[in-house]
């Protein structure tokens, strides 16, 4: 009996397709072979599928299509036979069979097996994307995403609950004050944290300024990718009180980081461009530059000042948020229903540290109670300048922040840049107070339940208050997408 013949990876597999398949061989029980699958994009360019980063790697079965290719006699006449859109996972068993000698019948069978199997349904992130306690499996081509100012990677979570794999992610600031005397151990951290939450998705953190990356050339940086995103530093247009005082302003850092997401704009050409940032920065000279960028390159913009409230965050957050493309016209979703903050995390609450009430709070809560019938209240534990900040259960949480400027409440930090271990209170009507964990601000910034935080509270409380919330940052994508898709050659 002839044994199956199953060809190896080519290096090239054009050439595979073009000249192996038509090796004598191919006349004994057929042959597996890898293959790309081209589509052409909307600004006449061809992609081509499953895409990688860099070099397609000859020995890894992801990289390719996979085929399947024999010949049958039927009243004497040579016919050919194919099986397409084998999955990559099942390339190492079909060669297993070969070198055990497993006959073309068994072999196909397999194959058919394999390709009838169903699929997880967290394959489905598009229907799911609010099952968060399921971490997303994206598909071979998934489109793909370079992330800027990436922080803990909130925006990259909100991806992949979109069906979108992020392949770069770059983090490094040397400019915050509150991190300056530990810079390398901090970014350490956040490289674990990328790491750990975004290594099966192939996201490879680059530590470097983007003005450093930008000054390379955004070498190694796939071109023409479907997604780019930017979160720019901005501590000084968030001062907008200091900046009418004529205290603040852009900085040099600012502004070349804007020049840098411009250059970025200009070179990788991705298909759909994302920003977020603190309101203030639409007035903006940094804003203005990758304004001009876009509009030179040919892009569609819209962007607003948004309160994710709106988007169903349990959380009043507003910030600037823009969406550019070229080809179609991509807009912001739509409204959803706003969330209080205790439907969000009420089923935590018993699970949370017992804690004490600070004279402000309990005056604050004194306050409330002269005019206000009893209900759960969050209280922040430090006070801004218009007196300590509230909010009733049924109503979105104040804005989650990492570091204080003295006239802004905070979370994670007091006034003079300090860590705390408590940053927010929960009163509720039998007297019960709790602290809120790190778990539920999470929760209220939006994280899926798959999200691994560090165990610091500081630095988890980092990456939750610099963070875009991803469940925002996923309806951001899944509308974005489902234009694309409407309209996708």
């Amino acid at each position: 009996m002839t044994k199956s013949v199953i060809f190896e990876l080519s290096a090239i597999p054009e050439k595979f397709l073009e000249d192996d398949l038509k090796s004598s061989q191919l006349h004994s029980q057929g042959c597996l072979y890898p293959y790309l699958e081209k589509k052409k994009l909307l600004d006449g360019t061809i992609a081509f599928y499953p895409r990688v980063i860099g070099q397609r790697d000859p020995n890894n079965p992801t990289h390719y299509r996979w085929g399947f290719n024999w010949e049958e006699r039927v009243d004497g006449v040579c016919i050919g036979r194919s099986i397409g859109s084998i999955p990559p996972g099942a390339v190492h068993m079909i060669r297993t069979l070969y070198q055990e000698g497993a006959t073309r019948e068994n072999i196909i069978a397999f194959i058919k097996k394999a390709k009838t199997k169903k699929t997880s349904p967290k394959l489905d992130v598009c229907k799911n994307f609010d099952n968060t306690k399921l971490k997303p499996v994206l598909p071979d081509d998934a489109p793909i995403a370079v992330v800027l100012f990436a922080g803990g990677g909130g925006i990259e979570a909100g991806m992949v609950q979109a069906g979108i794999r992020p392949v770069i992610a770059v983090e490094f600031d040397p400019s915050k004050p509150d991190l300056s005397r530990a810079i390398p151990s901090a970014h350490f951290v956040n490289a674990k944290t990328h790491h750990r939450n975004f290594r099966e998705y192939g996201c490879r953190v680059v530590q470097l300024t983007v003005q450093e990356i930008a000054r390379l050339g955004f070498l190694g940086f796939p071109r023409r990718p479907d997604y780019l995103h930017a979160s720019p530093v901005c501590a000084n247009a968030s001062l907008a009180h200091t900046a009418k005082a004529g205290k603040g302003g852009e900085t040099t850092d600012d502004l070349t980081a804007a020049i840098a997401v411009a250059e970025a704009i200009r070179q990788l050409q991705p298909r759909v461009f994302t920003l977020e940032n603190v309101p203030c920065y639409q007035n903006s000279q940094s804003f203005s530059i990758i304004l001009s960028a876009l509009e030179q390159e040919g892009y569609s913009v819209d962007y607003s000042i948004v309160n994710m409230a709106d988007f169903g965050l349990p959380q009043a957050r507003r910030r600037l948020v823009l969406i550019a493309s070229r080809g179609c016209r991509v807009a912001l979703p739509s409204r959803t229903t706003p969330c209080g903050w205790y439907e969000a995390i009420g089923h935590l609450i018993p699970t949370m540290f017992n804690s004490q009430l600070l004279p402000k709070q309990q005056q604050a809560v004194e306050q409330f109670l002269m005019a206000n019938e009893p209900t759960p209240l969050l209280l922040e534990r430090v006070g801004g300048r218009n007196g300590m900040k509230y909010k009733p259960g049924h109503l979105p949480c104040n804005t989650i922040l990492r570091c204080l400027r003295r006239a802004a409440p905070t979370h994670f930090t007091d006034h003079k840049g300090c860590n705390r271990s408590k940053f927010a209170d929960i009163w509720l009507p039998d007297g019960t107070v709790k602290s809120l964990s790190i778990q539920g601000a999470a929760i209220l910034q939006g994280f899926p339940s798959w999200y691994e935080f560090p165990k610091e509270t500081a630095t988890a409380g980092s990456i939750i208050g610099y963070s875009v919330p991803p469940s925002f940052a996923t309806q951001l994508f899944i509308s974005a997408q489902s234009k694309l898709l409407g309209v996708t050659v």
